[in-house]
């Protein structure tokens, strides 16, 4: 039972990283030139603009290879060992970075968004900023109940 749910989590984190590897490689280089031809006069805007998307997409899957570690620590019942709390923290680390390249890369989709006439834009720079800190806060938190628990573990087998 806990194999075959562990399964369906590493296909889920799989089928995660595809979309996200089409967008680096198809949309990315779009968004940086439609960026670069509205600002014309600003001859480093798309590499700006790629810098920063790409940037933010090595943490993600980072992030991600940490996931499918976890999962496996899980399937080999090493789920309550110190590999975890760092798989965990590297997870906590991933997506406080990730909201920080999008912190800094929010002017850029500010000036796209005020040529383009589109507030959405920085609406879902804003949602992915959230989306980053409330992962970091949950895997902070996570890694703390199971640094907890580990060492609950290592004081009952002390005493036994």
């Amino acid at each position: 039972m806990r194999r075959g749910t562990t399964l369906f989590l590493k296909i889920a984190i799989i089928l995660i990283g595809i979309p996200v590897l089409a967008l680096c490689i198809l949309l990315v280089p779009e968004i940086a030139g439609f960026a670069a031809e509205l600002y014309p006069d600003i001859a480093y805007m798309k590499y700006l603009v790629l810098i920063d998307l790409y940037a933010a997409a090595i943490p993600f899957y980072f992030a991600l290879y940490q996931a499918f570690k976890l999962l496996s620590y899980i399937d080999k019942n090493k789920a309550f060992s110190e590999l975890s709390v760092k798989s965990l923290k590297k997870i906590k680390y991933c997506a406080i970075i990730i909201s920080i390249l999008y912190v800094v890369g929010m002017p850029l989709f500010y000036l796209v968004a005020e040529i383009d006439d589109a507030p959405g834009i920085i609406i879902i720079g804003l949602v992915i900023i959230f989306a980053s800190m409330v992962i970091a806060v949950f895997a902070a938190v996570l890694q703390r109940l199971l640094q907890v628990a580990i060492d609950i573990k290592s004081e009952n087998d002390l005493i036994v």
